[in-house]
């Protein structure tokens, strides 16, 4: 009997897909340990199958490890031994291909999704086409809607565009990481696995690596700032001297004789403003992504994971998205009533249902496939929820409400003082009426200093007069939230890959820390790049190949003629790698052995006190702790078996060990004293045995 297949990117899509289109309940049926449903529409029998992402991937033709490889083909995804996973779902899609009458896409509509179903269709359903499902949640109406209104064809202009993308990122990852690693491995050193760098990846790592000589190459200058301390009522207020930096000594020191002996300041003008403070506009992926790393410390990757987990259930919109705008089209009142159904919603929403025009601000971001990232008319049970989630779904929710809000009103109050002929300034600011605020004051910080009635002609008392002396500070480090807002702004990847670029630099070991910091060898492969191939780095270069992906969207180019571009500035840069071999893996061991080096030292010994504390391999294979310093000093630590050690900088307060980071694979990761016997095992054991007691 046949059947009308309807292809889901995901397995959680699958089932919403499924529940939503059904006219009874799906039927759940299990081949090769996936899940997939059957169900009737209007009495005509359908299956909607999950993929599980891309199920093919470009792969280079031929054996070996070499470059330059030009020639690459779409290849099952289970090929890859990270990805042998994928096959059993391939399987499925295989052996229901066999009785499909009619084929439906139903994967994200973006290009990514477009990409996943063209392979899909073309190489185990052996078809060009199929109808096309759009949809922005998996709420049972829009699904609906999406099912009744499917376009006659797949998005074509996306398809050639996404297959350009996956095409100039093989031809750049394949053949750089070959280089690199290559390089390494001839000159001898096999103690690493890949050094890899991409189309976008090398431009990331050169704008931190460019931050980090700012700041290593910044020179602190010296400044001073006068402040008043002012009693009012008895209580205590600053006032600022109106410049706000005073660059020499001397014109500070002389500023504090000239007001050390007055007491009492005259108010000599006082201005107060109301002004209007808008709602922020509603969230896009990367605005998200920043958000969440400022107020969770959540990594980009982390935020779209969790994002992700909450629209396949079918409680925020599709989180992948360059939109800032609700258009009205997504049913404002019936978001808003379901957001009502959570008791802390409840007030915002009832407020929001009186004004007589319900719309939102919007920003000037558009996405012609999506709206910006929101709440949808389904509601969770906060029970359902992970206490990740709760933190994205509260995030996503307060701002989805705080666009519908009014503008905030507010007061500002700036009063000169007079002394002895010198000039403070003492402010206030104060909320009127808080508006959207109200909706989203969890994750604001807002400026409230309240000023008594002050004015002109009075005077205040002086309690006494400071001169604090700073110095001028570098720019900050870039966080992940901020560097993923720098990508944006300089058009480099896109919102769905840039934070996995920046994961993929956290991973090859190039950087570090939250505060984002550039390792000795990620300079060193940045070092490679910059003497060899310094085209690699270029930003240029990156977006003049996105401009002409955008033509071949367009259909003002063809994927082949963008292609064949790649080719022709890849094929100097690979040779001049060639020529160049000894040279780069010189530089890349002797960075490499550094790293490795500082990984492998956990710290002190607390022993012999002279001896670092390094990791160490037995005949037997397995890795334990031991003193530098051996045989002098024989200590040594056993570690936890398939785990990761990370040091932690820190050390045990009851026994004097370091204390290291055990991370393992499926687990929760947890940080733990070296020492076997130490005080602190006894106590975490308790604590885990009497878990019941909270």
């Amino acid at each position: 009997m046949s059947y009308t297949v309807i292809i889901a990117e995901k397995p959680d899509a699958a089932k919403k897909i499924a529940e939503s289109l059904a006219d009874e309940k799906p039927i759940v049926l299990e081949k090769n340990g996936v899940k997939y449903y059957k169900f009737t529409i209007n009495g005509k029998e359908h299956i909607c199958i999950p993929a599980v992402g891309h199920l093919f991937t470009l792969l280079p033709k031929g054996k070996g490890w070499n470059y330059p490889i030009f020639d690459f083909e779409w290849s099952p995804t289970y090929l890859r031994k990270e990805s042998a996973w994928t096959e059993k779902y391939l399987k499925n899609f295989q052996e229901l291909s066999k009785n499909t009458s009619e084929l439906i896409g139903a994967t994200d509509f973006d290009m990514e999704g477009e990409v996943i179903l063209f392979n899909i269709l073309r190489y185990i359903f052996n078809a060009k086409d199929a109808k096309r499902m759009k949809f922005s949640t998996l709420t049972k109406e829009e699904l609906m809607n999406s099912y009744r209104n499917a376009y006659d064809h797949i998005l074509f202009p996306m398809v050639e565009s996404g297959i350009t993308r996956h095409s100039l990122d093989a031809l750049w990852g394949f053949n750089l990481t070959r280089a690199l690693t290559l390089s390494l491995r001839n000159n001898g050193n096999k103690l690493f696995s890949v050094l890899s760098t991409g189309r976008v990846q090398g431009p990331c790592l050169a704008l931190i690596y460019e931050r980090e000589q700012e700041i290593r190459n910044f020179k602190p200058v010296p400044y001073w700032q006068a402040k008043l301390i002012l009693e009012i009522n008895g209580k205590l207020y600053i006032a600022n001297y109106e410049e706000e930096k005073l660059w020499k000594k001397e014109e500070a020191e002389k500023l504090k004789e000239s007001c050390k002996l007055v007491k009492e300041a005259l108010v000599e003008d006082k201005k107060t403003r109301q002004y209007r403070q808008p709602p922020p506009v509603p969230f896009n992926t990367t605005d998200l992504q920043a958000e969440s790393f400022n107020q969770f410390k959540f990594s980009p990757r982390q935020t779209l994971d969790i994002a992700e987990e909450l629209y396949q259930k079918g409680w925020i919109s599709y989180p992948r998205s360059a939109s800032q705008k609700l258009p009205s089209t997504i049913g404002y009142e019936k978001i808003l009533k379901a957001a009502a159904t959570i008791p802390h919603y409840r007030e915002f929403v009832e407020e929001i249902l009186k004004k007589k025009v319900i719309k939102p601000i919007e920003g000037k971001k558009e996405d012609p496939a999506h709206p910006s990232v929101h709440i949808t008319s389904e509601a969770p049970k906060l029970q359902e929820l992970t206490s990740q989630q709760k933190k994205i779904y509260d995030l996503v929710a307060r701002r989805t409400l705080a666009a519908f809000g009014d503008d905030a009103i507010r007061e500002s109050t700036r009063i000169v003082l007079n002394v002895n002929g010198n000039k403070f300034i003492l402010s206030g600011k104060v909320t009127i009426s808080p508006g959207w605020m109200k909706i989203y004051e969890p994750y604001l910080s807002i400026e409230e200093q309240i000023l008594p009635q002050i004015n002109i002609g009075n005077k205040i008392k002086i309690v006494k007069i400071e001169i604090v002396e700073k110095q001028t500070e570098p720019p900050p480090r870039y966080t992940q939230g901020s560097i993923i807002k720098e990508l944006e702004d300089r058009n480099l990847g896109t919102r769905a890959t840039r934070a996995e670029i920046l994961q993929t630099l956290y991973d090859r070991h190039y950087i570090e820390g939250k505060s984002i910091k550039i390792t000795p060898l990620g300079e060193a492969v940045l070092k490679v790049l910059k003497d060899f191939s310094p085209s690699i780095l270029s930003e240029e270069l990156t977006r003049h190949f996105e401009q002409e992906m955008d033509l071949v969207f367009n259909g003002k180019k063809t994927k082949e003629e963008v292609i064949e571009e790649a080719k022709q500035v890849l094929t100097p840069i690979l040779t001049n790698f060639k020529v160049n071999q000894e040279k780069i893996g010189t530089i890349l061991s002797s960075a490499l052995k550094i790293f490795l080096d500082d990984e492998s030292t956990l710290g002190d010994c607390p022993s012999c006190k002279s001896g670092k504390l390094v990791i160490r391999k037995n005949k037997k294979g397995n890795f334990f702790v031991g003193c530098s310093n051996y045989p002098l000093c024989k200590v040594t630590y056993p570690l936890p078996h398939a785990s990761k050690i990370v040091k932690t900088g820190k050390v045990c307060n009851l026994c004097g060990t370091p204390i290291v980071k055990v991370i393992r694979k499926g687990k929760r990761t947890f940080e733990m004293c070296l020492a076997p016997n130490c005080p602190s095992k006894k106590e975490w054991a308790s604590s885990k045995n009497n878990t019941n007691s909270y």
